[in-house]
């Protein structure tokens, strides 16, 4: 007879604690919702409050980790939100690209551009298509004096977001990399001189195949730039091939600009990469078919990692 009294107990223990975890879980997504609604509006701080408590009620709330997190990136403590993030990305969720992207944000703007990179890779691996990760790793590259990284980066962007301002801005960059050009390290920056062996012949396989150009005369710019492209691509690719080690940026960037390089697309390429220039522009508009038919090319060859 005891023995059922403590099976009813027993049961109407674990009634009651369901019921009670299922009422915070239910307290915890309303208390997040709120959040979301204060962070739109700016008020930050009203947002973190909302958010600590729901994650009391709901440890396990993942959503109001990164929601937390990400308000604390937008009121300047996005160190203190790294800890959320890594809690999101440890699990096995949606949300993992978005906090990966989330973490290469904070890194970058406390300028730890290595640990920027290695999460950006982590975020295009889950999310190819988005365009600002892609243009995050092209400038977190670009601030290691990664050229070739850089370059093939922000023509990934460009090929996903080719007509806005952050687009014409990359394409700057582009223009700034083919010149020769590299960021002044600020402090805490590795210096150009200290790159290793593998990176350094990557951005001197970008200044011979640009050097190679140098005295020719193109009657349109889109010409030289398609050249000039076409060039970067296959000597990278050729030289990536006897390289070992940073498999994402040879297989996922190199190897296919270097497939793209030998397709007959580079020509529209080229335009779609500088259409913030009236001259490309006007081309890609009278060359629709040509521009169609890179669109079929990048959607009909996947890249790997």
């Amino acid at each position: 007879m005891k023995y059922f009294q403590y099976l009813l107990i027993s049961l109407f223990i674990i009634t009651i604690c369901s019921k009670s975890s299922a009422q915070n879980n239910e307290d915890a997504r309303a208390l997040v919702k709120e959040g979301v609604k204060l962070n739109d509006e700016k008020n930050y701080a009203g947002a973190i409050e909302k958010y600590n408590q729901a994650l009391k009620l709901d440890t396990g709330n993942l959503y109001a980790d990164y929601q937390l997190a990400y308000s604390l990136f937008l009121s300047d403590k996005g160190k203190e939100g790294i800890p959320y993030l890594q809690k999101v990305v440890k699990s096995d969720n949606k949300l993992n690209s978005a906090a990966y992207d989330l973490l290469g944000l904070i890194y970058f703007k406390n300028k730890q551009y290595a640990e920027a990179e290695k999460n950006a890779i982590e975020a295009i691996k889950l999310d190819p298509k988005h365009a600002s990760t892609q243009r995050m790793y092209a400038l977190v590259c670009f601030h290691q004096n990664k050229r070739a990284a850089a370059l093939l980066g922000f023509c990934s962007f460009i090929l996903l977001e080719p007509n806005t301002a952050r687009s014409a801005e990359a394409y700057g960059n582009i223009q700034h990399i083919l010149q020769g050009g590299a960021l002044k390290p600020e402090p805490g920056e590795m210096a150009s001189n200290a790159i290793e062996a593998n990176t350094s012949a990557l951005n001197q396989a970008i200044t011979q195949a640009v050097a190679d150009f140098s005295k020719r005369r193109y009657t349109f710019a889109g010409d030289l730039l398609t050249a000039e492209l076409k060039a970067i691509f296959i000597n990278t690719g050729q030289l990536a091939e006897k390289q070992t080690g940073n498999d994402f940026f040879r297989k996922y960037m190199v190897a296919w600009f270097y497939q793209l390089a030998q397709s007959p697309n580079m020509p529209a390429c080229a335009r779609l990469v500088s259409l913030s220039t009236p001259e490309s522009a006007k081309w890609a508009k009278e060359n629709a078919q040509q521009m169609t038919d890179l669109d079929n090319w990048v959607n009909g060859n996947q890249r790997n990692f």
